[in-house]
């Protein structure tokens, strides 16, 4: 009988290793498969972000490109605009020249008025005058005149006035300089 209990001991033991190892098996499954969703779970907060991330970024660019393009449109009606403000400065110089009041005082509001609207968006004068220093980065060169020793490398004459939108120069000045 003793051998009989033992072979039954060891049928139990059998029985209950392979009952263990199945309980094992089904708690390894379960962890896998919990960590399986952790993972799948990671990877799509993982991709949510990235998407979210390129989104913003995606609303950045819009948002620049979207300043950019009002700051260009409304350089180009500055540049547009630049003769009449020059053909304005010709027409005070002659009227004051003629001494004619009347037009004089007409033409000056006008001119004032456009002068102050186009300053109101953003546009303003390069000041640049005769007997300041030449510099090449605010100033454009247009030739050189032999002058006095006191008047090499400044500006003898501004020919035609530069303009400048916000910090951008959008026409610089042409000068003559002393040589």
């Amino acid at each position: 009988m003793s051998t009989e209990n033992k072979d039954i001991n060891t049928e139990k033991d059998i029985v209950q290793e392979n009952i263990e190892q199945t309980e094992n098996l089904t708690q390894e499954e379960t962890l896998s498969a919990e960590e399986q969703l952790t993972i799948q779970l990671a990877e799509e907060k993982e991709k949510f972000l990235r998407l979210f991330a390129e989104f913003e970024n995606y609303k950045r660019r819009t948002a620049k490109e979207r300043i950019e393009l009002f700051k260009t449109a409304s350089e180009e009606v500055m540049v547009a605009m630049m003769p009449v403000l020059d053909d304005f400065d010709r027409a005070l110089t002659e009227l004051e020249k003629q001494g004619d009041s009347d037009h004089l005082t007409g033409v000056k509001l006008i001119s004032t008025k456009l002068n102050d609207t186009l300053a109101n968006k953003g546009l303003t004068v390069v000041e640049i005058k005769a007997g300041d220093d030449f510099n090449s980065d605010i100033s454009e060169a247009v030739t050189q005149i032999p002058a006095g020793d006191e008047m090499k490398g400044k500006v003898v004459d501004v020919i035609e006035r530069g303009y400048k939108l916000g910090d951008k120069i959008i026409r610089f000045p042409k000068v003559v300089i002393g040589q």
